[in-house]
Formats: structure tokens, sequence, C-alpha cells
């Protein structure tokens, strides 16, 4: 299970003038995500969902707020203040470079993370993609070939193991990330936008692709999306934030039997309802801006 507990991040940015000011990106956001679910956040671009979705992966520290995986803490908020600095020193002044060393590459929790841009090493051909993930997580030499063949194969790129990233289609090159993040059997995959860089076709084969081998794992997937019909397609719940600072503005529990048709009437209903709230949130910011 993850927990969010009252998520703030504040960045301090330069103006045009040369001036540093302040950016609240994401305020007060806290959400718990069962295991086993496909949670959505969706929102207008600039509302914080991406940031959100890298500090649940531990890819950034909060202002504010803790992330929780069952139980643990992910990483603490950054220390604000000198009384904060100090506290954080005395805390960890027994942790030695050594140490660091140590616990540098071992992941505090099974989390993996598929960006939109695919994220695979365009020098490497598809199974050394995934047999450098399973080098990471300390899988043993003789195992990795035949646990990153078996993944490849598991999201149908059986016969391109030793092609290049470039000599593969988007679709294929998104399934390459999908297997890679499989090959470690994550407890969590946490997805940002990972098929809008596709046709629209391959997109709804990639969803469907994605639906089986959640069937199967019964991983939490969590993923940002700009895309209506596709969060309320593949999701259990969808979360939409409000326009920046990023607020939770509505939760819509999906209570649609899998499996779902895209052309049911209740999605669409759904759908339909997400697009009005959206563009409400949009023509008031509009408003707002004029």
């Amino acid at each position: 299970m993850i927990e969010a507990r009252s998520i703030t991040k504040f960045f301090s940015v330069v103006n045009e003038k040369g001036l540093a000011e302040g950016l609240t990106a994401v305020l007060n956001v806290s959400l718990t995500i069962p295991d086993g679910k496909i949670f959505s956040l969706l929102g207008p671009s600039g509302c914080g969902k991406s940031t959100f979705l890298e500090i649940l992966a531990g890819l950034q520290a909060p202002t504010d707020g803790e992330i929780r995986i069952d139980g643990s803490r992910v990483l603490e908020p950054l220390p604000s203040t000198r009384k904060e600095m100090e506290a954080y020193k005395r805390r960890y002044r027994f942790i030695s470079p050594v140490a660091n060393g140590v616990f540098r590459d071992h992941p505090k929790h099974d989390i993996a993370m598929i960006f939109q841009d695919y994220a695979v090493f365009p020098w490497m051909t598809a199974i050394q993609n995934v047999n450098f993930a399973l080098k990471l997580h300390k899988i043993p030499r003789a195992q990795r070939n035949e646990r990153a063949r078996f993944f490849l194969n598991r999201v149908g790129l059986a016969g391109v193991e030793h092609k290049y990233p470039s000599q593969l289609s988007g679709g294929m090159r998104q399934r390459l990330a999908l297997a890679r993040a499989l090959s470690v059997e994550p407890k969590i995959i946490l997805m940002d936008e990972p098929f809008a860089a596709v046709d629209a076709l391959t997109r709804e084969r990639l969803q469907d692709d994605l639906l089986k081998i959640w069937g199967e794992t019964g991983v939490i997937i969590v993923m940002v999306t700009h895309d209506a019909p596709e969060a309320v397609y593949l999701s259990d719940e969808v979360v939409i934030f409000s326009p920046g600072p990023g607020t939770i503005r509505n939760r819509i529990s999906i209570d649609i039997p899998r499996p779902r048709r895209r052309s049911d009437p209740e999605i669409i209903e759904i759908q339909d309802r997400i697009f009005a709230m959206l563009q409400y949130d949009l023509d008031q910011e509009s408003e707002y801006s004029i």
C-alpha cells in the first residue's frame, strides 16, 4: 500500500527579471493507494502530477509531508530551516561514506518507473537493456539472459532481442521499457504518460497489454495521463488534480467490472463528467488570467 500524507512541494525559481521567487507545485496532497489497484492522475499541464509521481518514486523529496510504502518511509522532507538542518545533521552524523557506498545501489522499495520517452539506452540491444536492470538488482549473471528473454516474450518482443531501440517502433520501445520494469518484479509500477508518444491504435493495444500483465501480477500501478478515456478504461480510481498549485480536486471510483469495453455507456458517462470538470478548470483559469 502507498500512503501519501499531506505532500507539499515548493520550488525556488528565477523569474525573467533574474529575481528568485517561489513556486508551489503540489499542495497538501493526501492519497492512499491499496495493493493491486490501478490509479490514474489526471489534470491540466503544470498541475504537479509528474512532480507528485516522482515524489512517490523517491526521485524528489517533498518539502512537507511524507510517502510511506507498506509502512516504510520513502524519503524525508528536505530541511527548510536552520533548526531542521541541524536536527538532520545530528540524526545522520554516524552515516559514513563507506556506508553510503554499500547501500547506494540497493533499492529501498520495489518500484519501477516508466517514462513517456521510453528511457531505454539507445546503445544497448533490447536484451542488454533488460539485463542492465537485472544487474542493478543484483540478479546473478547466469540467470540474466533467461530472465530477460522471458520478460521480452511476455510483452510480445520475442525475436527482437538483439535489435537496438532505433530499429524498433515506438510501441515496441515502450514494450521494451515495460519488459525492463517487469523484469525486476516490482510491487509498484509508476508511469508518466507512458503511451502519449504512440499512435491511437498502438496506444489501445498497449493499454490492453498493461491490463493483461496487471491481471497476472497484481502490482500497484499509478499512472500520470492527460487522456481521460485512457484513465477511465484502465483505472480503479481516477484522481483529478486542480490547476497549479496541484491539489486533489476530485476522486472518481470506476466500479465497472473488467474486461471493459471502451464504448460502454457507463465508461462514456464517466468520461463526460471528467471532461466537464477539466473544461471548467480551464475556463476558470482563462477567466482569471484575463
